[in-house]
């Protein structure tokens, strides 16, 4: 759920073709909800979904972002 709300406020906060959820292969996904969702409960867990304010607040903290999850947002981001 968490996840989904991610997604959905870096799609919004990004360019159009940068972080869409459905352009990107189910694979990538994946990627992102393995590596990304522990950051983001242990970075964020007072950030309200929506608006960009999850991925402000995991690139406010870029320096504590595990490498997965970082690897996983800028492969996301490259597509």
């Amino acid at each position: 759920m968490i996840f989904r709300a991610i997604v959905i406020s870096l799609a919004v906060s990004a360019p159009a073709s940068a972080f869409a959820q459905e352009s990107a292969p189910d694979t990538e996904m994946q990627a992102l909800r393995k590596y990304c969702e522990p950051d983001i409960k242990r970075l964020c867990p007072a950030v309200q979904p929506g608006q960009g304010r999850i991925k402000a607040c995991l690139m406010q903290h870029k320096q504590e972002m595990s490498v997965g999850c970082a690897m996983a947002l800028k492969e996301l981001k490259k597509k």
